[in-house]
């Protein structure tokens, strides 16, 4: 258990409370901006969301820096990402400002994706993430932020950077999905 996995692990670990901010109708007021309502309890999750979502370069930095990386770690990394970012799909979806449909193909792809790697895993094969992969998280990061904070500051120009930006993410997700089945087929052919 060595830091770059006890980082990991806090994030999975700020998930319920990233939910509890987002579901919990706290009466903590809100923010007025350009005719629009940002509750505070949507920009305190939004804080921590971008919070979770940094530990994930900060501990991938810190096991290749230091020469820390584990199979371990290699499984948990992904799935705190996916954990994290399944959970504000959902409630992006639950309070009105994401479609359902791109959340429905995102999570499908990461449901996917975590099949083949417990099949590798089941071969003894860890399958480490692709820089596609990164890619892809990083536009679901960005686009899962400017939702979280009802588009903030572009609400103020009209642009909507946060809808545009997650139908970036979709198809990203489903490029590097179609990407990463095609380079680990032979795991799911070769399995016993």
């Amino acid at each position: 258990m060595n830091i770059p996995n006890r980082i990991t692990i806090s994030r999975i670990l700020l998930i319920p409370i990233f939910i509890i901010l987002m579901s919990v109708p706290f009466n903590w007021g809100s923010i007025a901006m350009e005719g629009r309502e940002l509750p505070v309890s949507h920009l305190a999750a939004a804080i921590l969301f971008i919070i979770a979502s940094t530990t994930d370069w900060v501990d991938g930095y810190y096991a290749r820096k230091h020469n820390l990386v584990t199979n371990l770690g290699k499984f948990l990394d992904p799935l705190a990402d996916k954990l994290l970012v399944s959970a504000a799909l959902i409630l992006l979806v639950e309070q009105g400002l994401a479609p359902g449909w791109i959340v429905i193909i995102i999570i499908s792809r990461e449901f996917a994706v975590t099949g083949l790697r417990l099949v590798a895993a089941g071969e003894g094969i860890v399958l480490a993430a692709s820089n596609m992969g990164k890619w892809k998280t990083t536009l679901q990061i960005v686009a899962i932020s400017a939702l979280l904070l009802h588009n903030w500051p572009f609400a103020y120009t009209g642009f909507p950077f946060g809808i545009i930006t997650l139908y970036a993410a979709m198809i990203i997700t489903v490029i590097s999905g179609y990407d990463y089945f095609s380079k680990n087929w032979h795991v799911m052919r070769d399995s016993k």
